[in-house]
C-alpha cells in the first residue's frame, strides 16, 4: 500500500511539474518586455502580402561578427516602409507615450552571423524557425537552434568543429532542453537509441559505462541476478554506478531477449560478454548445443519433456503453458509455424501414438467449430484422411472422442 501511495505522489508531482513548466512558459512569453514595447507581428511582415525579408528589419545582422552586437530593427529599418515622420501613424507599431528602445536578449553563445551568412551562405531560416506562425520571436520554440541543429555542421566531419568552447563562453551548465524533461533517466534510453539524436556531441563511448558497466567488466558482480541500480547510494561499489537490468531492458526481457539475439536487431556484446555472461543461463556442458546456441539450464531438469498419454508433457508443457512467449523467444523459424508442432503434430489421427498437446478428455463435449468447417485451428496439426467435418466417427482423428479403438 505504501508503494502505491509513493508512485500516486511521484504521478502528481510529476504532473504538478508540468503544469507549472507549462504556465511559467506561457507567463514568460506574455511578459516579455519587448512585448510591452512595441506592436509587431513576424507572422503579418512575412506573409505573402507584405513579403518582407529577414534582412529588411535586422539590417545589421550580416555584418555582425558577435551577438554582443545591435541586431533588432531600428527606427531606420522601419522607415524603408513605414512613413516614420507621420506623428498620426505612431499608434500603428507604438503604445501611447512609449518610445523606449527594444532591449536585446544576452547570450552565452560565441556567434558570426557574418561568416554564416556571408562565406557559409546559410539562410536566417536554417537555424531560426517558426517565425512565420508568431507574432513576436520569442514565442516560437524554434527560434534559437538546438544543439543537434548545430551538429548538421559542427561535427568534425565538415570544416566546422564541435568543440564545446568554440561556441559556449561557459561550459559549466550545460543541459540539452531534452535532459530536463521528467523522467529523463528513465526513458533516456529511447532518445539513445533514435539515430536522429547527437548524443556523441557530448558523450563519447566510454560515458555510458559510467552507469552501464558491462559484464566483461564486472562479471562477478553484474550478472543476471545482482544488477546494481544506478543513482542509489547504497549500491555504491567504490564509488561507481552500476548497472540494473530494468534501466537497459524491460522487465520481462529475460524471457524474449533470444528474439532480439537471433535477429541480431541489438548490440547483445556491446555490453555482455558471451563467453561468461550467456553461459551463466544457457549452461554448454556436455556439449549440448541447441540449433540456435546452448540449451539453458532449464532445459536439462530431469522428466524435461515426456512424452505419451497421461505424462503431461514433463517440465517444459508446464514452461510453454506458463509463457509461450519465452519459448518463441529461441524456438522461431523466422515467422513460420512455431517449433512445437515438430513434434506436436498427428499426421495419422491414430490416439496415443504422438505427443499430446492437450490433457485427456480435452474439451469431449463442446459442439467445436472442427465439426463444421474444415478451417478450424484443430487441423493445423490433426491432418489424417479422415480429419475432416464429415470424417467417420471411430476412425483417426474423429476417433480420439467417437469410440476410438
Amino acid at each position: 500500500m505504501k508503494t502505491n501511495k509513493f508512485y500516486v505522489l511521484i504521478l502528481l508531482f510529476g504532473i504538478l511539474y508540468l503544469a507549472v513548466t507549462s504556465f511559467t512558459l506561457q507567463e514568460g512569453a506574455s511578459n516579455h518586455p519587448n512585448k510591452k514595447l512595441i506592436k509587431f507581428s513576424h507572422k503579418y511582415h512575412l506573409s505573402d502580402d507584405v513579403g518582407a525579408e529577414c534582412g529588411d528589419c535586422h539590417s545589421k545582422v550580416s555584418e555582425s561578427t558577435a551577438l554582443s552586437d545591435s541586431l533588432l530593427p531600428t527606427m531606420d529599418d522601419c522607415a524603408t516602409c513605414h512613413d516614420v515622420e507621420d506623428d498620426e501613424k505612431c499608434s500603428t507599431c507604438h503604445y501611447e507615450d512609449v518610445y523606449e528602445p527594444l532591449i536585446q536578449s544576452k547570450t552565452n553563445i560565441y556567434f558570426n552571423h557574418k561568416f554564416h551568412i556571408t562565406d557559409q551562405k546559410q539562410e536566417c531560416e536554417t537555424c531560426h524557425q517558426g517565425l512565420e506562425d508568431v507574432n513576436y520571436s520569442f514565442e516560437s520554440k524554434d527560434l534559437r537552434p538546438t544543439m543537434d541543429k548545430c551538429y548538421t555542421c559542427h561535427n568534425n566531419e565538415s570544416l566546422a568543429s564541435n568543440a564545446c568552447e568554440n561556441c559556449h563562453v561557459s561550459t559549466v551548465a550545460l543541459i540539452p532542453s531534452n535532459h530536463k524533461e521528467v523522467d529523463f533517466f528513465k526513458n533516456h534510453k529511447f532518445i539513445a537509441t533514435d539515430d536522429n539524436q547527437k548524443c556523441v556531441m557530448c558523450h563519447d563511448n566510454s560515458f555510458c559505462e559510467t552507469c552501464h558497466v558491462s559484464t566483461n567488466r564486472i562479471v562477478e558482480k553484474n550478472t543476471e541476478k545482482d544488477f546494481y541500480t544506478p543513482y542509489s547510494p547504497h549500491n555504491f561499489v567504490s564509488n561507481a554506478k552500476q548497472q540494473q537490468l530494468s534501466r537497459v531492458h524491460d522487465m520481462n526481457y529475460v524471457y524474449t531477449h533470444g528474439i532480439d539475439a537471433k535477429g541480431k536487431t541489438k548490440e547483445c556484446l556491446t555490453c555482455h560478454q558471451e563467453e561468461t555472461f550467456c553461459v551463466t543461463c544457457h549452461n554448454s556442458e556436455g556439449g549440448d548445443f541447441a540449433l540456435g546456441g546452448v540449451i539453458p539450464l532449464s532445459h536439462k531438469v530431469p522428466n524435461f519433456t515426456t512424452i505419451g498419454v497421461g505424462t503431461g508433457g514433463g517440465e517444459h508443457a508446464v514452461l510453454a503453458q506458463r509463457d509461450i512467449e519465452s519459448c518463441a523467444a529461441c524456438h522461431d523459424t523466422q515467422g513460420g509455424d512455431p517449433t512445437c508442432i515438430t513434434c506436436h503434430t498427428d499426421p495419422d489421427g491414430v490416439k496415443g501414438t504422438n505427443p499430446q498437446t492437450h490433457e485427456a478428455g480435452f474439451m469431449h463435449d463442446v459442439e467445436g467449430d472442427w465439426h463444421s468447417s474444415q478451417g478450424a485451428v484443430c487441423f493445423n496439426c490433426h491432418t489424417d484422411a479422415n480429419a475432416h467435418p464429415d470424417g467417420i466417427p471411430g476412425v483417426g482423428f474423429c476417433g480420439y472422442c467417437h469410440n476410438s479403438k
